[in-house]
């Protein structure tokens, strides 16, 4: 018998997302000797009785289950202790802000599976959200753009139905001439890039974008390769960049001279250089107006992201002359864009895809003694209270040090 949880989000504001929907506890129930177990909430994108409906239970009280599991952080005081645990935990880069969290998890015996972890052999990651943050983030670009410059008003994600609803709204925006540059070509570049295609928008050469003038608007999509060097015209290897970060140089200045709009989709890792730094975004030269972080790292590698925004409140000014706050519409200051949790803003979709993700990668593990290891190389916690090995690195955070 092995009995798996859905907990209710307990960090706020309340997640809508789920680990796994109602089609997918129907199939999980299909394994033999398994039950579900279901925590009330108001706040889930799919309503209690669809859980009810395909034979999961209704219940607060999680106890009684061995599998918990979640999107969010768990707060402290909601912690059970000897549990095994889903859910991001935001520790794995030593986030400082969650100290205390891992440092509970391990006093109480907890087993986390870190959802950001859950690797193939490769290392490549099997469920993620970042596909629904880089189309959520596109749609906030283009809406910040246009409040930006009086060009047109767009409704919030979070006041639409679904992805298909967001590219109907934006398939009706005529853009002026702007010239967009797009960072990243893994899951939040692929999101984003589909929205610009969805809107008609041409995805131009890159060494033509720099160059070339277009009577309509257009994009470009790149990756690190375009945006760091070695040396001043060296090719870059990216296996030798993720190797040694801390090697590289800034070169994306070139682009910030070029573009209207940036849309951060980039993945940045410790010791890589800056994009935009502050000297950068003081530069007379500086054409972007408005950025749209989906990436959403703090004060790196893009200077102006001095916080994560908010759905119910999405945009910020920065004037790059003091890099204080500002009012987004003064006309010197940058737009900036920075929510930090963008797939909410479209729950079901989100939710839809993880769960299969989820249900196809990981669950089979449970039932089969975890023949691909996906189990063990998640595992950043044991019940013991001590750090599995691939997390050793993370004894010096626990500490304090």
């Amino acid at each position: 018998m092995i009995r798996f949880g859905l907990i209710a989000e307990g960090k706020y504001p309340p997640d809508r997302r789920v680990v796994l929907t109602p089609d997918a506890c129907a199939s999980l129930l299909n394994y033999p000797g398994v039950e579900i177990y279901v925590a009330p909430s108001v706040h889930r994108a799919f309503p209690d009785s669809a859980y009810a409906e395909v034979g999961a239970i209704l219940q607060e009280d999680l106890s009684v289950c061995d599998v918990l599991l979640g999107v969010k952080e768990v707060p402290i005081e909601q912690l059970i202790p000897g549990k095994k645990y889903f859910f991001f935990s935001h520790t794995i880069k030593k986030q400082s802000y969650n100290r205390a969290l891992l440092q509970a998890i391990l006093a109480q015996g907890i087993s986390l599976f870190d959802h950001e972890v859950i690797v193939d052999q490769n290392g490549q990651r099997l469920v993620a959200f970042g596909y629904y943050a880089g189309v959520v983030g596109a749609y906030h670009a283009i809406r910040t753009y246009g409040l930006k410059h009086g060009l047109f008003e767009l409704a919030k994600p979070s006041d639409l139905a679904d992805i298909n609803a967001l590219k109907n709204v934006l398939r009706e925006i005529n853009l002026p001439p702007v010239k967009i540059v797009l960072t990243g070509k893994g899951r939040v570049g692929s999101g984003a890039a589909e929205v610009l295609d969805a809107m008609g928008l041409p995805c131009v050469d890159p060494e033509d974008f720099l160059v070339n003038e277009y009577p309509h608007a257009v994009y470009t999509a790149i990756d690190v390769c375009s945006y760091v060097q070695l040396s001043p015209g060296s090719t870059v290897d990216k296996q030798h960049f993720f190797a040694h970060p801390e090697l590289y140089a800034n070169n994306f200045f070139r682009w910030a001279a070029v573009s209207d709009l940036f849309i951060a989709g980039h993945y940045y890792g410790k010791g890589a250089p800056m994009m935009l730094d502050v000297n950068d975004l003081k530069d007379p030269s500086l054409k972007i107006s408005v950025i749209a972080d989906i990436s959403c790292d703090i004060g790196a590698p893009i200077a102006s992201t001095l916080r994560s925004s908010t759905i119910s409140d999405p945009i910020y000014g920065v004037n790059p002359r003091d890099m204080a706050e500002c009012d987004w519409r003064s006309e010197d200051a940058l737009a900036v864009m920075a929510v930090d949790n963008l797939p909410c803003e479209v729950p079901v979709d989100a939710s839809s895809g993880f769960s299969i993700a989820f249900s196809k990668y990981v669950l089979p593990a449970f039932f089969d003694g975890d023949q691909s290891g996906v189990l063990a190389r998640a595992q950043i916690t044991t019940a013991d209270g001590k750090l599995t090995p691939r997390f050793s690195y993370l004894e010096e955070y626990v500490a304090g040090k």
